[in-house]
Protein backbone atom coordinates (compact mmCIF):
# COMPACT_ATOMS: atom_id res chain seq x y z
CA UNK A 1 0.00 0.00 0.00
CA UNK A 2 1.34 3.44 -0.93
CA UNK A 3 1.82 6.06 1.74
CA UNK A 4 -0.61 8.97 1.38
CA UNK A 5 2.32 11.40 1.59
CA UNK A 6 5.42 10.15 -0.15
CA UNK A 7 8.65 11.81 -1.31
CA UNK A 8 7.01 12.88 -4.60
CA UNK A 9 4.27 14.68 -2.67
CA UNK A 10 6.85 16.44 -0.49
CA UNK A 11 8.83 17.55 -3.54
CA UNK A 12 5.61 18.77 -5.18
CA UNK A 13 4.90 20.85 -2.08
CA UNK A 14 8.43 22.34 -2.11
CA UNK A 15 8.02 23.28 -5.77
CA UNK A 16 4.59 24.62 -4.90
CA UNK A 17 6.04 26.96 -2.28
CA UNK A 18 8.55 28.34 -4.79
CA UNK A 19 5.91 28.57 -7.48
CA UNK A 20 3.43 30.20 -5.09
CA UNK A 21 5.92 32.86 -4.03
CA UNK A 22 6.63 33.75 -7.66
CA UNK A 23 3.05 33.54 -8.94
CA UNK A 24 1.38 35.20 -5.96
CA UNK A 25 3.81 38.10 -6.11
CA UNK A 26 2.94 38.61 -9.77
CA UNK A 27 -0.81 38.29 -9.13
CA UNK A 28 -1.08 40.71 -6.22
CA UNK A 29 1.38 43.14 -7.78
CA UNK A 30 -0.67 43.32 -10.97
CA UNK A 31 -4.01 43.50 -9.14
CA UNK A 32 -3.09 45.98 -6.42
CA UNK A 33 -0.34 48.09 -8.00
CA UNK A 34 -1.08 48.00 -11.72
CA UNK A 35 -4.86 47.72 -11.18
CA UNK A 36 -5.28 44.79 -13.54
CA UNK A 37 -8.62 43.06 -13.02
CA UNK A 38 -9.30 39.79 -11.18
CA UNK A 39 -9.03 37.57 -14.25
CA UNK A 40 -5.95 39.30 -15.72
CA UNK A 41 -4.03 39.27 -12.43
CA UNK A 42 -4.89 35.67 -11.58
CA UNK A 43 -4.15 34.54 -15.15
CA UNK A 44 -0.72 36.19 -15.04
CA UNK A 45 -0.08 34.26 -11.83
CA UNK A 46 -0.65 31.00 -13.66
CA UNK A 47 1.16 31.93 -16.84
CA UNK A 48 4.35 32.84 -14.96
CA UNK A 49 3.86 30.21 -12.27
CA UNK A 50 3.11 27.47 -14.78
CA UNK A 51 6.40 27.97 -16.57
CA UNK A 52 8.27 27.66 -13.25
CA UNK A 53 6.08 24.72 -12.22
CA UNK A 54 6.51 22.79 -15.46
CA UNK A 55 10.29 22.73 -15.36
CA UNK A 56 10.66 22.16 -11.62
CA UNK A 57 8.03 19.41 -11.50
CA UNK A 58 9.20 17.76 -14.71
CA UNK A 59 12.84 17.46 -13.69
CA UNK A 60 12.81 17.65 -9.87
CA UNK A 61 9.48 16.29 -8.64
CA UNK A 62 8.40 13.68 -11.18
CA UNK A 63 11.77 13.15 -12.93
CA UNK A 64 10.11 12.85 -16.29
CA UNK A 65 12.50 12.06 -19.11
CA UNK A 66 9.76 12.31 -21.71
CA UNK A 67 10.50 14.87 -24.39
CA UNK A 68 7.25 15.17 -26.21
CA UNK A 69 4.72 17.70 -27.28
CA UNK A 70 2.11 15.41 -25.74
CA UNK A 71 3.49 16.02 -22.24
CA UNK A 72 3.56 19.79 -22.76
CA UNK A 73 -0.01 19.73 -24.10
CA UNK A 74 -1.22 17.61 -21.15
CA UNK A 75 0.41 20.13 -18.81
CA UNK A 76 -1.20 23.13 -20.54
CA UNK A 77 -4.62 21.46 -20.56
CA UNK A 78 -4.28 20.50 -16.89
CA UNK A 79 -3.27 24.01 -15.83
CA UNK A 80 -6.05 25.59 -17.90
CA UNK A 81 -8.79 23.30 -16.58
CA UNK A 82 -7.58 23.64 -12.98
CA UNK A 83 -7.38 27.43 -13.31
CA UNK A 84 -10.87 27.81 -14.78
CA UNK A 85 -12.41 25.48 -12.20
CA UNK A 86 -10.59 26.88 -9.16
CA UNK A 87 -11.04 30.56 -9.89
CA UNK A 88 -14.47 30.10 -11.45
CA UNK A 89 -15.67 28.43 -8.25
CA UNK A 90 -13.81 30.74 -5.84
CA UNK A 91 -14.99 34.10 -7.13
CA UNK A 92 -18.76 33.63 -6.89
CA UNK A 93 -18.52 31.72 -3.59
CA UNK A 94 -16.29 34.28 -1.88
CA UNK A 95 -18.20 37.24 -3.32
CA UNK A 96 -21.39 35.71 -1.97
CA UNK A 97 -19.91 35.11 1.48
CA UNK A 98 -18.21 38.51 1.72
CA UNK A 99 -20.89 40.55 -0.03
CA UNK A 100 -20.71 43.47 2.40
CA UNK A 101 -16.98 44.04 1.87
CA UNK A 102 -15.37 46.11 -0.88
CA UNK A 103 -14.68 44.61 -4.29
CA UNK A 104 -10.94 44.74 -3.59
CA UNK A 105 -11.31 42.70 -0.38
CA UNK A 106 -13.63 40.19 -2.07
CA UNK A 107 -11.35 39.78 -5.10
CA UNK A 108 -8.22 39.39 -2.99
CA UNK A 109 -9.96 36.79 -0.80
CA UNK A 110 -11.30 35.00 -3.90
CA UNK A 111 -7.80 34.87 -5.36
CA UNK A 112 -6.50 33.27 -2.16
CA UNK A 113 -9.29 30.68 -2.15
CA UNK A 114 -8.76 30.07 -5.87
CA UNK A 115 -5.08 29.41 -5.22
CA UNK A 116 -5.91 26.77 -2.61
CA UNK A 117 -8.40 25.01 -4.88
CA UNK A 118 -5.93 25.19 -7.75
CA UNK A 119 -3.15 23.50 -5.74
CA UNK A 120 -5.28 20.47 -4.98
CA UNK A 121 -6.65 20.09 -8.50
CA UNK A 122 -3.25 20.72 -10.09
CA UNK A 123 -1.48 18.13 -7.93
CA UNK A 124 -3.97 15.46 -8.93
CA UNK A 125 -3.69 16.40 -12.59
CA UNK A 126 0.11 16.58 -12.70
CA UNK A 127 0.71 13.42 -10.73
CA UNK A 128 -1.84 11.20 -12.43
CA UNK A 129 -2.28 12.71 -15.90
CA UNK A 130 0.65 14.91 -16.95
CA UNK A 131 3.72 13.18 -15.49
CA UNK A 132 2.21 9.73 -14.94
CA UNK A 133 4.66 6.87 -14.96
Amino acid sequence: MKKPIDWVTIKFLIVGVINTLVGTSVMFLFYNVFHAGYWVASALNYIVGSIVSFFLNKYFTFKSGEKSLSEVLRFIINITVCYILAYGIAKPCVHSLLGRYSLTVRDNAAMLVGMCLFVVLNYIGQRFLVFKR
